[in-house]
């Protein structure tokens, strides 16, 4: 540990170079690395927390540059992945710390294995089906969830413990949600960080064995006019299926879900292989003029509306739609199955 690189740090008393060193010895998982996640991963790793594993699906664009701090023009220009594009800011910000970047989705597949050795799993992503995903895997493997939203210019946090506090599906129902997304209302950057600053802070302080100081609120608030809630996490629903029933709706086995919309993308995700060869669909879309491809992609665009994002892990991205319906005619017409 670099006593002078955390000094100021150090300094600050309820941390100090105890607290500093358990960041070291620390491990979290952050899935999602866009607007929260940069934020996120960038306070972390300057903080020293000892190992970051970031998981994203996504690339750069260039409407991401307004509120993730990480990313820059010319990560948008070569539509470096997310998670790839921020290891590499990470690692020049602070080469002590390990940086994994994950590109692909959390999963019921894949969540246990993600989790596997993390102190603190921190929410970046921006779906209540994942953020139930996360919340589940966190309350059957006692592991505390730093939950965190934007839209508009309205956030809203809350640091999860399993056996101390309930836990999100207590306080949001699934499909109550609402339908307020950034692509339909917009956002701010200002509640990007200040969202993003409260679950790091909470992180911080379980990290560094100061749990008798973490705020057990959920908090909401809209920083353009002026107002803030508080609401205590007390008693959880007693019918809870996650934190009081065990049954941790979103790892059981269903139906996969095939189309995915993204927020504020315009975009449809459609994952049905598991994997696919980019050399081989390099050679079936040779007749297409504009075509792109990179170790982790291929970019294949169709027409002015619509594209294809194809990634190794049999992941699709039809971009120019939010249609479920046209994005699959889409994906049939030049995937297939």
């Amino acid at each position: 540990m670099d006593i002078n690189r955390y000094s100021r740090q150090i300094l600050f008393e309820q941390i100090n170079k105890a607290g500093q060193q358990r960041l070291s010895e620390s491990t979290v998982l952050i899935v999602g690395i866009g607007a929260l996640g940069t934020v996120i991963s960038n306070q972390l790793v300057r903080a020293g927390v000892g190992k970051v594993r970031i998981v994203d699906r996504d690339v750069v664009e260039i409407s991401n540059l307004q509120r993730q701090i990480l990313f820059d023009e010319e990560d948008a220009e070569k539509s470096l992945p997310k998670a790839i594009a921020a290891k590499r800011k990470l690692e020049r910000v602070n080469s002590m710390v390990e940086i994994e970047a994950i590109i692909g989705n959390a999963s019921r597949d894949n969540i246990d294995e993600l989790t596997k050795g993390v102190d603190v799993v921190l929410d970046g992503t921006d779906n209540f089906a994942t953020r139930y995903l996360l919340n589940d895997i966190c309350f059957k493997k006692n592991i505390p969830y730093s939950y965190g939203g934007v839209v508009s210019s309205r956030g809203m946090t809350a640091f999860f413990v399993p056996k101390q506090t309930p836990c999100l599906r207590c306080l949001s129902k699934e499909g109550s949600d609402g339908n307020q997304t950034c692509d339909t209302v917009g956002v701010i950057s200002p509640v990007v960080d200040m969202v993003s600053s409260l679950q790091v802070t909470e992180t911080l302080k379980y990290l560094t064995n100061r749990g008798e100081y973490l705020r057990n609120t959920l908090r909401s608030f809209d920083i353009w006019f002026n107002q803030q809630y508080d609401i205590k996490l007390n008693k959880p629903d007693p019918n809870c299926p996650t934190c009081q029933l065990n049954q941790y709706p979103a790892l059981q086995k269903k139906a996969k879900e095939e189309e995915i919309v993204l927020c504020g993308r315009n975009t449809v995700q459609i994952h049905l292989l598991n994997h696919v060869s980019l050399e081989q669909l390099e050679s079936k879309f040779s007749g297409i003029q504009s075509l792109k491809r990179t170790p982790f992609f291929l970019k294949v665009t169709i027409d002015e509306q619509i594209s294809l994002t194809i990634f190794t892990d049999g992941r699709v991205l039809v971009q120019g739609t939010e249609d479920q319906v046209y994005a699959r005619t889409v994906y049939d017409r030049y995937i297939g199955s």
